[in-house]
């Protein structure tokens, strides 16, 4: 019966339980795919590039394909060349043995939470010889200088247990380095206290690993008292990418601890940035379980590179309290508030709607720039439009450098900031568990912090109520930036909010979400603010603003260039519609030099255009109380699952056909139905009036801001024609 490395559960002959599979990572030394287990992770060489991706031994003779399409970059971004250790996951084994492969944002052992080695007869630790007879010579025990190695005890020099590992896993260079610290810490620190005995450790540890003299005995004890009284130098985070090989003293705030199958790193954060603090007791065995998240820490160590990442070799870790944490997190705070806060907001193109909402996007600028320091992660919904899209990559443009100025790992940016667009501009109950699921999986399994939800262009009006309010049951932190004109009942519901009354906006003219949070991302990062000139015209789907227009033309814009880049956006928003497509979207809005954008907005043009000459000559046309209707079945005369998406349709057909005079556009489907009109049309009381008109349909608004409204499939022909009336009435 073996347990599970992770949580100790029971599980049978292998060694991890099915829910922690996916939290290690596997060195595959078998010979044939079919032993190869979907959904695992492992350890792999990069084999060479073909177009279409990357081939990657997973043991001689296994190799799989790593196409581009799992990729979360450019194929040609990556970075590995033949030969480097890589990890990937198994998605699957086909017939014909080729081996599917998936990407994984983890490169680095420590970043599991647990090693196994799979060979064909079964599965154990790096450490372990699966040959051995109960585990009395294995190489955990030589490592640690074993009293049943005799041979070792008298006479072994300090390198002979790092070759014994080395003869283990020739091809495990991470479990080489978890040797060679089980040799130079294993008396190092397992308890806070230990750590804090002024240099009591690292004496011990010199002790374990040289031979015993006498005659120079108390010349030692010289050497070791003096190093001893010299305590390392307290330095700043973001000065340690200057210190590698130097032993250092950081003192900071605990933000995550994750366990490896070699060390537990502990993600050490001061008010400069953070930085991972490796610190080893034995392989997989948590070092100072009394630390946790949220501690306040003095540590002490050598800094290193590992993979281009810098990290803290731990050879002390102190749990601080009293006045000496006190000082450590008034640091802290002082330097938080200072550098949250923006100075203030310049808004795009001096627009004047934006100035007069200038306190609250500052007070959501502060909460974004406060979670990037706090090391918390933040996840950007927005609707999968042109419109959300461009709020989403503004945010995204200006968030992302302060990530990575704030955190020394290089895939800081893929942990700490997430982008998930919606597919209706709706944050119903769907999308909020969803994102409770995913951040209460990754605080119960990661010790990571709850997340700062920003909602761009969604969560402000009723029909989000039941989605924030589950957000709130965690006292998650919620910012709702839209527009449009946010519904009384939730502008209480959530932290921050920035939305727009209609008094605000000259004439007829609204503000888009697209216009408002670039604004916005320029008081977030204003180093940024020159890439973000352009996206406010490129928010509009109709005529934009001249002030924008101007501004985009300022930044090398013109008006066919920012069309194309706003409808190749939408083309791609629709497709995969639940994925953040980050360096697509970011090449089509900030990179491409005109290729792409005029490529993918041709499509755009034609997918279009031939969906709305269908349409059109589909459409029935009638005319209520003086008001002409143009009515489509959209269930019969449109491609439901393909572009463009209903709504955009309609948009285009309602323009094509309006003519000024009182007009609408309702497009009807099997449960649910589209309104566009001419006039400021309440799509709520049009909602309310017609479930008076049919009240066995159970009519309900399910989008304001796309004008859609639901029923009860089997009395559709009784809600058109009350929808029909009731818009009739309220021109």
């Amino acid at each position: 019966m073996g347990s599970c490395i992770i949580c100790g559960t029971d599980v049978g002959g292998g060694r991890v339980c099915d829910s922690h599979q996916e939290d290690v990572v596997f060195d595959f030394r078998g010979d044939s795919p079919d032993d190869l287990v979907p959904s695992r992770f492992y350890r792999g060489v990069v084999d060479g590039y073909a177009e279409f991706g990357v081939f990657v031994d997973l043991a001689p003779g296994v190799t799989g394909l790593l196409h581009r399409s799992e990729l979360d970059r450019r194929l040609d971004s990556l970075d590995w060349e033949p030969g480097d250790d890589v990890f990937v996951q198994v998605k699957g084994v086909r017939d014909n043995g080729n081996i599917d492969l998936g990407w994984s944002i983890r490169q680095a052992d420590r970043e599991f939470r647990g090693v196994l080695v799979q060979e064909s007869s079964g599965e154990h630790p790096p450490d372990e010889d699966p040959d051995g007879d109960d585990g009395e010579e294995s190489a955990s025990d030589a490592d640690a200088g074993s009293a049943d190695e005799d041979e070792s005890d008298v006479d072994a020099e300090p390198e002979a247990p790092v070759d014994d590992a080395e003869s283990e896993a020739p091809a495990d260079e991470v479990e080489e380095a978890d040797a060679e610290s089980s040799e130079s810490r294993t008396t190092d620190a397992p308890e806070a206290d230990a750590a804090a005995d002024d240099g009591v450790e690292s004496d011990d540890a010199t002790a374990s690993d040289e031979p015993a003299t006498t005659a120079d005995e108390e010349g030692s004890a010289e050497v070791d008292a003096d190093e001893s009284d010299a305590e390392p130098e307290r330095v700043s985070v973001t000065t340690l990418g200057d210190a590698i090989g130097d032993t250092v003293r950081i003192e900071g705030e605990v933000v995550g601890v994750r366990q490896t199958g070699g060390p537990t790193v502990f993600e050490v954060s001061d008010e400069t940035g953070a930085v991972d603090v490796a610190a080893f007791v034995e392989p997989g065995v948590r070092a100072y379980p009394d630390v946790e998240v949220g501690d306040a820490v003095r540590v002490d160590g050598e800094v290193e590179s590992h993979r281009g990442d810098i990290q803290v070799e731990s050879d002390a870790l102190v749990l601080l309290d009293g006045e000496d944490a006190e000082t450590v997190r008034r640091r802290l705070a002082e330097a938080l508030t200072d550098e949250a806060r923006p100075e203030g907001l310049q808004p795009l193109a001096g627009d004047e709607t934006v100035a007069e909402l200038a306190d609250g996007l500052l007070d959501a600028a502060e909460a974004v720039r406060r979670a990037v320091l706090e090391s918390r992660p933040i996840v950007v919904r927005h609707p999968a439009t042109a419109d959300g899209y461009v709020a989403g990559a503004a945010v995204e443009r200006a968030v992302l450098p302060l990530i990575r100025d704030e955190h020394a790992k290089s895939d800081a940016e893929y942990h700490y900031f997430t982008r998930r667009p919606l597919d209706e501009p709706v944050y119903g109950m769907d999308a909020a568990t969803n994102d409770a699921t995913r951040m209460l999986q990754d605080r119960d399994r990661h010790d990571e912090k709850l997340p700062l939800f920003l909602l761009a262009g969604a969560g402000s009006t009723t029909e989000s109520a039941d989605g924030i309010d589950l957000l709130s049951v965690y006292g998650v932190d919620a910012v709702v930036v839209d527009g449009a004109v946010a519904d009384p009942e939730t502008r209480d519901a959530v932290d921050t909010l920035v939305s727009p009354e209609l008094a605000d906006v000259d004439g007829d003219e609204t503000l888009s979400t697209g216009a408002l949070v670039a604004s916005l991302a320029s008081a977030i990062n204003d180093e940024v603010r020159d890439d973000l000139r352009h996206l406010p015209a490129v928010s509009y789907w109709a005529e934009a603003p001249d002030r924008y227009v101007d501004l985009a033309r300022d930044a090398g814009y013109d008006a066919e260039r920012v069309a194309e880049l706003r409808e190749a956006v939408a083309l791609e928003a629709y497709y995969q519609s639940y994925q953040d497509k980050r360096e697509l979207i970011a090449d089509l809005l900030f990179s491409d030099g005109g290729n792409l954008a005029a490529h993918v907005s041709e499509q755009f043009r034609e997918k279009l255009e031939t969906e709305v000459e269908t349409a059109d000559a589909n459409v029935v046309t009638e005319a209520v109380d003086g008001v002409e209707f143009a009515l489509l079945d959209t269930d019969g005369y449109t491609h439901r699952y393909d572009f463009p998406p209903t709504p955009l349709l309609l948009d285009d057909l309602h323009r094509r056909r309006a003519d000024g005079e009182p007009f609408a556009t309702v497009g009807v489907g099997t449960d649910e139905l589209y309104v566009r009109t001419t006039a400021d049309v309440s799509v709520r009381d049009v909602a309310a009036r017609a479930a008076e008109l049919a009240p066995a349909a159970d009519i309900a608004t399910a989008g304001v801001r796309e004008g859609k409204i639901e029923f009860l499939s089997g009395e559709r022909d009784a809600v058109e024609d009350a929808v029909v009336a009731a818009v009739a009435e309220s021109f």
